[in-house]
């Protein structure tokens, strides 16, 4: 009887494999080429032979593919030494392997774009198919992006400290693409990052998880079963995820401790403030605008200011809120929502009609779209 192979599980061994392959001196495209046929040739035999040390099966036949796929007369001269003295396939240190893959993919010479993809592939041990259905593109077009960005850090020497920072900000970038197509790539980058936790001791990695779960263990509760969303203020707080909650506070309490406070930490502080309020009116909105202009001093973003201009409108009424609001660039995305908002607390009914209508031209999204075009209608009908 065949035993299902575990996808997870290979996801989790396919970084540590690669990582093998480019110490022993492969070139990253190449290794990487090799671990992705190891792992379609794991898919086709483990289920009626399974190993009994899967990483070493796939470093033998990773590292197999890989000479097989390069030995070429000259190259044959190059790597005889290497050929004839085969390392043995045991178990393998790997932390420093996938530390070093993270940096690699993260690799400053990278668009976003191209390390949030490479690094799916590379470390998170996604197909490109997967990763072109996550992201609504043709795989053709996946294919090629993650083709530049293996060409791009082809010669790039793995011996040098890596940017943790970069390294976070795609790992973010991942989180916040949420679910499409058939991979959840929320959970994956929570996936990604409790690994890189493991091999990395930084209270932003810590803050970054922790923020993850936070916002992860508020999933159920956002949209109705038809897919509209669903307010902070008016979700149903007994769908949240209890243990990831927890899990999230314990983490960013450990991380704050240590005094090296840094945006994801602020982040995650912000949210668990809204974790910790039973409900949405007990929120302590006095110290959400704190952790905010925490991180304004931090990070400077328009983005902050937007929604620390929300905050000060919970915090200290409405009009103060449309004060902070009138310093932030009218042309960032979500400013005409935040308007409308706050001039609806304010009672400015019809401007505020206006405004989530407008807002709802350039939604991100057919929800937010559909949400924005509902609180117009609901304004336009008055009350009932």
């Amino acid at each position: 009887m065949s035993t299902p192979v575990d996808e997870v599980l290979l996801r989790t061994l396919a970084p540590r494999v690669l990582g093998v392959l480019v110490r022993r001196g492969a070139d990253f495209a190449a290794a990487e080429d090799a671990v992705q046929d190891a792992l379609v040739e794991a898919v086709r035999a483990w289920p009626a032979d399974p190993p009994r040390d899967a990483q070493a099966w796939l470093i033998t036949v990773a590292w197999r593919r890989f000479l097989d796929a390069t030995r070429s007369e000259a190259s044959r001269r190059r790597r005889e030494a290497a050929v004839d003295a085969e390392p043995a396939a045991g178990p393998a240190p790997s932390a420093d392997d996938t530390l070093h893959l993270y940096f690699l993919c993260a690799h400053p010479s990278l668009t976003p774009a191209s390390a949030v993809a490479l690094t799916l592939r590379a470390v998170g041990g996604l197909t490109t198919r997967q990763i072109a259905a996550a992201y609504l593109v043709p795989e053709a077009t996946m294919a090629q992006r993650i083709s530049r960005a293996k060409r791009t850090v082809a010669g790039v020497r793995l011996d040098q400290p890596g940017d943790v920072a970069t390294v976070l900000r795609v790992l973010y970038l991942v989180f916040n693409e949420g679910y499409s197509g058939d991979v959840d790539l929320a959970a994956e980058a929570i996936r990604l990052t409790r690994q890189l936790a493991a091999v990395v001791d930084h209270p932003e990695v810590s803050g970054l998880l922790a923020l993850m779960l936070l916002h992860h263990a508020r999933r159920a509760a956002r949209t109705t079963p038809d897919g509209a969303l669903v307010p902070l203020a008016e979700q149903d707080r007994s769908r949240w995820d209890t243990p990831l909650i927890r899990e999230g506070v314990d983490l960013l309490q450990a991380a704050l401790s240590r005094d090296r406070l840094g945006e994801y930490q602020a982040q995650a502080a912000i949210a668990a403030l809204h974790a910790d309020a039973p409900t949405a009116a007990e929120t302590d909105w006095l110290q959400v605008v704190e952790w905010y202009d925490e991180l304004l001093r931090l990070t400077d973003s328009p983005v902050v200011r937007l929604n620390r201009a929300v905050a000060v409108g919970e915090a200290d009424g409405p009009h103060a809120g449309l004060a902070a609001l009138a310093d932030v660039d009218p042309s960032l995305p979500r400013h005409t929502a935040a308007s409308a908002y706050l001039r609806e607390r304010a009672g400015d009914v019809v401007v505020a009609a206006g405004l989530y209508a407008e807002a709802a031209r350039t939604a991100a999204s057919t929800a937010e779209r559909d949400h924005l075009l509902h609180q117009a209608a609901r304004l336009h009908a008055g009350p009932r």
